[in-house]
């Protein structure tokens, strides 16, 4: 049976053997990055000791329980200065919460970081959090995995798009060892980090996080973070959770805005960015001084919040230090990060309102609040659903969890321009478009898009009867496929003509082929290759047409692409997103 040439044996994923490189180089991260989890755990256990207990000391201990009088409003100041000095004297990319500075790496950095910030933000941060720093470790270790894979790659001479996926499987795993939760870090991967969703840097991701949920039970302890059971919520709390997702969306907003405008004030002042940390470390030491339960990680308050063991009253006072210090400390330049405080205060809010909402138990609301809070500000739902989930491990809460988070992400979305995460990067001028959706291009081959009529020039061809022919006021073209001998030797451009007139020499003996040959090495496309492809190849050689050949061993001409033939699928999406139709087909305008 004879089959058609140009045949295209099409495939749901492009993959090639890389990918397995990349496979196995991943589960090696996951497990650095855990390790490199249990080192900043312990560095903060450790400053906590040295500053609030003057001991050298691994145990986990409160700052809390400290008994330093008013001298703890000197300690987050005194880390504040230290880290002010670390970031200006070893490396700037120390300062901030670290996922906008790994965002910022992958997209405009080639996901390139130096030895530097692999050392000196988990030692930062350790300073900051443990002389009361009221951040949490993720974002920290969000940095120092990615960091670490990084560098890795750097050294193996990989890809750009190869440390792309290396250091987002160094940062989620490292999320997945603090927290536990890998499934939620493979999808704050997807959601935030990754910009795509292929085999190619999906199944590194997932290995990596994988592998640091297995080793994790060996450097802390195992289970859930937050153990949770709640009640099943009854129909009820369907008004319930709309009505809290809106007030999650709300607060989320809100602390958005006030974070961006503390940056603000901290830039107008007259004095060098590397004293910030310093001012935000003495706000942080007198709301220490008052609630001493807001320095630090906090993760026994988090605990206590949606367990119910906390009065209203008391928790609306912590949580408004809590969400001043973090303000004060974040907007100051400083190093650490954003979930735990925000699953503290979305959980605090949750207290407030269960009184107030009908359908649920008071653990539940604490619960999807405080999901609802980190979806809105993070602008990714199905990390904060996730994520809710793996901490508590709570299977009754899914529901709730999945309609307050989507009001609240709905929230955000449509009155605010960015999130807590991109607003940083744009304020440098890098915009971020976070919509994810299918290339046209890459669901379109060459063989679909491809023009099969083709003007094509014989190599046997003179070169002085080609230019009249071919490249004289009439032309439609400027550049055609040159065939000799039935196989394709490249393509001959109006500038290589111009050029060759231009020069002097005598080109009445030369042959359309001797020019190609010596203009423009071959360069052609193949029925099996993606639109994409065949656009990046076109990009790549700074030309408009490319000769489409069946294969690279014949070489025989199929068909020509162009750039017009590359905006047809673009044209198909535009029509499918603007043109509103009747139930019959018939259109009723855009």
């Amino acid at each position: 049976m004879h089959t058609d040439s140009t045949h295209v044996e099409k495939r749901d994923y492009a993959v090639n053997r890389r990918l397995l490189m990349l496979a196995t180089i991943a589960l090696g991260i996951g497990a650095i990055s855990t390790a490199a989890a249990f080192v900043l755990v312990n560095l903060i256990r450790f400053f906590t000791n040295l500053f609030f207990f003057q001991t050298l000391s691994f145990a986990d201990r409160s700052p809390a329980h400290h008994a330093l009088g008013a001298w703890v409003i000197v300690v987050p100041a005194v880390g504040g200065l230290i880290v002010g000095l670390m970031a200006r004297y070893g490396s700037d990319k120390i300062r901030g919460h670290g996922i906008p500075e790994a965002i910022e790496a992958v997209l405009f950095g080639k996901s390139k970081m130096s030895p530097k910030v692999a050392v000196l933000k988990p030692l930062s941060s350790g300073i900051v959090i443990g002389s009361g720093g009221p951040f949490g470790a993720e974002g920290p270790i969000i940095m120092t995995g990615g960091s670490i894979a990084s560098l890795l790659a750097q050294y193996l001479h990989l890809t750009a798009a190869e440390r792309k996926t290396l250091l987002v499987a160094g940062a989620c795993a490292g999320m997945t060892a603090i927290f536990g939760t890998p499934v939620a870090a493979v999808l704050l991967a997807i959601e935030l980090l990754l910009f795509e969703l292929r085999p190619r840097s999906l199944l590194p991701v997932a290995l990596a996080c994988a592998v640091a949920g297995f080793l994790r039970p060996f450097v802390f302890e195992a289970g859930p973070l937050f153990p949770l059971q709640t009640a099943p919520a009854s129909t009820v709390a369907l008004g319930s959770c709309v009505l809290a997702g809106l007030l999650c969306g709300i607060l989320g907003a809100a602390m958005t805005l006030a974070l961006y405008r503390t940056e603000d004030a901290f830039s107008k002042l007259p004095l060098h960015w590397m004293w910030w940390p310093a001012i935000g470390g003495l706000v942080v030491g007198i709301g220490g001084y008052f609630e001493p339960r807001a320095l630090g990680v906090g993760y026994d308050v988090i605990g206590d919040l949606l367990n119910n063991r906390m009065a209203i009253g008391l928790a609306v006072m912590l949580l408004t230090v809590k969400a001043v210090i973090w303000i004060a400390a974040l907007g100051s330049g400083t190093s650490g990060g954003v979930l735990a405080p925000l699953l503290m205060l979305g959980a605090g809010l949750g207290v407030v309102l269960a009184p107030m909402l009908p359908g649920g138990s008071p653990t539940l609301w604490a619960l999807v609040c405080m999901a609802g809070v980190l979806g809105s500000v993070l602008g990714a739902p199905l990390t904060a659903i996730v994520f809710a989930f793996g901490l508590t491990h709570d299977s009754e809460a899914l529901l709730p969890l999945l309609l307050t988070t989507a009001v609240a992400y709905g929230f955000s979305v449509l009155t605010m321009k960015r999130s807590i995460m991109t607003e940083k990067i744009a304020r440098r001028g890098l915009h971020i478009y976070r919509e994810y959706g299918v290339d046209p291009l890459e669901r379109a081959h060459v063989a679909e898009l491809m023009t099969r009529e083709v003007v094509t020039i014989d190599g046997d061809l003179p070169v002085s009867e080609a230019i009249p022919r071919y490249f004289g006021d009439h032309a439609t073209h400027r550049a055609y496929p040159v065939v000799s001998a039935g196989r394709v030797v490249g393509m001959l451009h109006r500038a290589a003509v111009a050029a060759t007139v231009a020069s002097g020499d005598d080109h009445i003996g030369l042959r359309c082929r001797d020019l190609v040959a010596a203009w423009t090495a071959p360069a052609v496309l193949l029925p099996s290759q993606t639109g994409r492809s065949a656009a990046g190849s076109m990009a790549e050689l700074s030309v408009a047409r490319l000769p489409v050949v069946d294969s690279l061993t014949t070489m025989r001409l199929v068909g020509i692409v162009s750039l017009r033939d590359l905006l047809g699928p673009s044209g198909h999406v535009l029509h499918e997103e603007t043109r509103r139709e009747r139930l019959r087909g018939a259109p009723v305008g855009t």
